[in-house]
């Protein structure tokens, strides 16, 4: 079947994006901790690089522990933002914010971001990249 599109010009991409890893994730917090057993917040920013040479649909999920939260409440522990359209070797930034609560207890917590590639939609998935990240909480 590839040998088909081989002869009209097209090519199967999904074949290289499932070789290689699609995506570069890095992590920055600001402020880099937050404070126990009161209230407070830290923006995590994640940087999201396409390593391919593809144009790619993406989306950035990020899952709390318990204790923290993406409201003031605590309520809300993951959290989907739709990045749109990537191009080859480009890079996008998005944001999200943090929240401890009189709940949160000393200690590291560990963030969990997937990176997702979409195929058409966002209904659709070719490749994901996770990675973890650590906030202090002091």
């Amino acid at each position: 079947m590839v040998g088909i599109f081989n002869i009209f010009g097209k090519r199967d991409a999904s074949n290289d994006l499932m070789k290689n890893p699609p995506y570069r994730l890095s992590t920055e917090l600001v402020p880099y901790k937050l404070y126990a057993n009161k209230s407070s917040s830290a923006s995590l920013m994640v940087k999201v690089k396409n390593m391919t040479g593809e144009v790619l649909l993406t989306s950035v999920v990020a899952e709390l522990p318990g204790q923290l939260g993406f409201d003031e409440v605590g309520v809300s522990k993951q959290r989907e933002i739709r990045v749109g359209e990537i191009a080859p070797h480009d890079e996008k930034e998005v944001r999200f914010d943090v929240f401890g609560s009189v709940t949160s207890d000393p200690g590291e917590y560990t963030i969990i971001l997937t990176a997702i590639a979409h195929y058409r939609d966002y209904g659709h998935v070719i490749n994901a990249v996770k990675k973890r990240s650590t906030l202090n909480v002091v």
